[in-house]
């Protein structure tokens, strides 16, 4: 394997609030390669947009981010915003989960690609980034870009909207793309659309894509390697094939039981909710809603370790193949 494109270590994010802090990111560490597809699963509050707003620094002054992310050699937790303006956008961009509410409602579509590509560019003439913006609507799959380009966010579907986000998120050719859930409240026509053009870039570019979803159909038909969250920590990581049939953690088994399945009569929905990251419970966070629950899960915190062809955070995962 080649060297990491993205290199995250032991991240922590931790949010300042009236009723105290909010453990949102318990040390996650992942590394992403050139090419590859790093899907990134787990319910709402579990951490995933969090920790890669962070490395962003696209958080609020409440954030206490710790740790380490690197893009090759450059570090960005901790880094100055000049810094991450250099970053953001042609080292490391991202696709937003609204698109309409991340385009700017008053500037025209193309004015907007545009201005990705000057604020890196910065030898590139107006005229000369302007055209560049149709061609890359041109490659989104945005018909008659010429003319679309001269049009506003509100004359756009929500397709085409997430269409212009990864237009303006490729504009520089970025080493990373972190896709954060870019088919939310899309049909699925269109959803297949826009995971095709994500998919084109990542082997046209090399790109190496960082996919934040809670849709696991989506992870299998995209993803080469998987990382499940909970409770602001990663609980099991593997390869797509092994996530989906040799899981080793009873959450990603609950995830995968609550998800319609061709030939599946009934869905098994996880019992509870999350827990309340003001006062994270001690050892296994998700030993109140696990069938599976033992006196030790209560011990110390589970850390990754090998079990079979996956890593899992459970302390029972070597007895999970017989507890099924």
């Amino acid at each position: 394997m080649t060297d990491a494109t993205l290199s995250i270590r032991d991240l922590r994010v931790t949010f300042k609030t009236l009723l105290g802090p909010v453990q949102a990111v318990r040390g996650v560490s992942l590394d992403v390669h050139p090419g590859e597809v790093l899907g990134v699963v787990g319910e709402s509050g579990s951490g995933k947009s969090v920790s890669f707003l962070s490395i962003m620094g696209l958080l609020g002054k409440n954030a206490v981010i710790e740790g380490s992310a690197k893009v090759g050699d450059v570090e960005l937790v901790g880094a100055n915003q000049k810094a991450m303006r250099r970053v953001r956008g042609s080292e490391v961009a991202m696709i937003f989960q609204d698109p309409l509410s991340a385009l700017n409602p008053v500037h025209r579509v193309g004015a907007q690609v545009a201005e990705m590509i000057l604020a890196h560019q910065r030898d590139m003439s107006k005229d000369a980034a302007a055209n560049r913006a149709v061609e890359l609507l041109d490659l989104v799959g945005i018909p008659q870009p010429e003319q679309r380009a001269r049009q506003y966010a509100h004359e756009f579907s929500g397709g085409m909207r997430q269409r212009v986000m990864i237009a303006m998120a490729i504009a520089n050719n970025p080493k990373v793309l972190i896709a954060d859930e870019p088919t939310t409240a899309l049909d699925v026509t269109v959803q297949a659309q826009i995971l095709e053009v994500i998919d084109r870039i990542r082997k046209e570019m090399g790109t190496a894509v960082v996919l934040i979803t809670h849709d696991l159909g989506v992870v299998a038909r995209m993803a080469d390697r998987v990382q499940v969250m909970y409770a602001g920590r990663v609980v099991e990581r593997s390869d797509v094939h092994n996530i989906f049939h040799e899981s080793r953690h009873p959450y990603t088994r609950g995830l995968l039981g609550s998800q319609p399945t061709l030939g599946r009569e009934r869905l098994t929905p996880i019992p509870g909710a999350p827990p309340n990251m003001l006062q994270p419970p001690s050892g296994c966070a998700f030993r109140a809603r696990c069938v599976h629950a033992a006196p030790q899960c209560a011990g110390d915190l589970p850390e990754l370790v090998q079990v079979g062809l996956t890593e899992s955070a459970c302390v029972r995962a070597n007895e999970l193949e017989a507890l099924v």
